[in-house]
């Protein structure tokens, strides 16, 4: 697996860079902003570990810029603050999964291995999915509703698949955490909630759709 790293403590670079390489992972390592997107506009990667205060250019910033032309590439967001707000600013400008400093470097594994696993059959990803007037290919993420292309982050096309890979049934939080994160740690119901609201913005309003639904105190389906 091909990973950027943009972290400008020299540190935790070097640790989270050892830490990937035994993982038999080829790390590009990057300490400032600007660099970062040059980089990133000249090169593919299969994901990208992004901390938020860097000299040059900040992370929000990068992540944002890089997903005008990007949004297939799972983007991991570290920062020293734990507040929700900054979380939500983080997934506005489409970072897949967020990490506060410290945390163990078993956990960010965990993370990129959730954001970047690949499930099913070969037969399961060339298969096309239908839900109402959305039709999904799995092999390469596209979702298409009424003729029109939507273009979902890594996190938000996993849990629109897991909603329409019910067949209307219920899905909990807890059930989306753990089928989807792996793992409970620094993932709570209210960042569930900020994905459901992204999905609807993306895919219900838009086209005047109430598909994705909310059962309170149960969680969520697909009609």
């Amino acid at each position: 697996m091909k990973v950027l790293l943009i972290e400008d403590d020299r540190t935790l670079n070097q640790n989270i860079s050892e830490a990937l390489q035994a993982e038999s992972s080829v790390v590009t390592a990057v300490y400032d902003g600007f660099l970062a997107e040059k980089i990133l506009r000249k090169e593919q990667f299969d994901c990208i570990i992004l901390d938020i205060s860097l000299p040059g250019k900040n992370g929000f910033e990068i992540c944002k810029t890089f997903r005008e032309y990007n949004s297939s590439t799972p983007v991991i967001m570290l920062t020293a603050f734990s507040e929700l707000d900054d979380k939500v600013q983080g997934f506005n400008c489409g970072a897949d999964d967020y990490l506060t400093k410290p945390f163990y470097m078993r956990e960010l594994l965990l993370r990129i291995h959730a954001l970047t696993k690949r499930t099913g059959t070969n037969d399961e990803h060339k298969a096309l999915i239908s839900a109402d007037d959305i039709t999904i290919t799995p092999h390469n993420k596209k979702v298409i509703r009424q003729g029109q292309e939507i273009p979902l982050t890594p996190r938000e096309f996993q849990v629109l698949m897991k909603l329409v890979s019910k067949k209307g049934e219920l899905v909990s939080k807890k059930e989306l955490i753990k089928e989807i994160w792996g793992t409970h740690l620094d993932v709570n119901t209210n960042t569930i909630e900020v994905y459901i609201n992204f999905l609807r913005n993306k895919i219900d309003k838009p086209f005047g759709k109430q598909n994705i639904k909310t059962k309170t105190g149960y969680g969520y389906y697909f009609e």
